[in-house]
């Protein structure tokens, strides 16, 4: 059952599932150009989450109830629609699994350290939701082996590029920024830069795996010194 709901004055959040699945974040992709081809003029900004979409609307040519009245048949086509063709982007990204919290998750979990960078780099995740910062993806599923609630004292200071995880996801911090979440590893590759077109490389629906590096390839290919 799909779900309208206003935000604010100028937004309207659909609710499209009650739970994430493999195939969501391409579908709510699909559904998210397809408002931009039907409704652009009205619309200011699409914002996907894992299971929903944020329309920020322009007040002076549509409100709520006249966009709601809009949607219903667009969603409605949406439903029937096949799942798209494309399977999405596969983006393999480099990391040196040395976090400064990877010996604390592996106890955590009752594992080896061995045995963390082997379950999280040898997983396929799909990238559900871009926010919290710029060019900050969350990607899903982990295994449920590496799950962990997020840590009960937040940093101030999480260093840009590193690679991390909270409950049944995961990410890498594209700026140094606050967090919360474990730190596995360090990622060399700028992630979100405002003066490349796109700014963020990855996208609602890409693929990710992440291939294990060494100290020496990571400072080769720009990690900090």
């Amino acid at each position: 059952m799909i779900r309208l709901e206003p935000v604010g004055a100028e937004g309207l959040l659909l609710e499209l599932a009650e739970q994430p699945d493999a195939q969501l974040p391409l579908r709510i992709a699909q559904v998210a150009e397809q408002l931009r081809v039907e409704l652009g003029s009205l619309l200011v900004d699409l914002v996907p989450g894992w299971t929903s979409l944020l329309l920020h609307y322009d007040l002076t040519r549509t409100d709520h109830r006249q966009l709601s009245e809009r949607l219903t048949p667009l969603l409605e086509r949406w439903l029937q629609a096949p799942l798209p063709e494309r399977a999405g982007r596969l983006h393999e990204i480099p990391v040196w699994y040395a976090g400064a919290d990877l010996e604390e998750v592996a106890q955590a979990c009752r594992l080896s350290r061995e045995e963390v960078i082997a379950l999280h780099s040898g997983a396929e995740y799909r990238v559900g939701a871009i926010g919290f910062a710029p060019g900050f993806a969350y990607l899903g599923e982990l295994d449920e082996r590496l799950v962990l609630p997020r840590r009960a004292t937040p940093r101030t200071a999480v260093p840009a590029g590193s690679l991390a995880i909270a409950e049944r996801q995961t990410a890498i911090y594209p700026q140094a920024s606050p967090g919360g979440w474990h730190l596995l590893g360090l990622c060399p590759w700028r992630l979100f830069d405002a003066g490349q077109e796109p700014p963020c490389p990855l996208a609602i629906g890409d693929r990710v795996r992440f291939v294990v590096i060494d100290e020496q390839r990571f400072r080769a290919e720009g990690g900090p010194r």
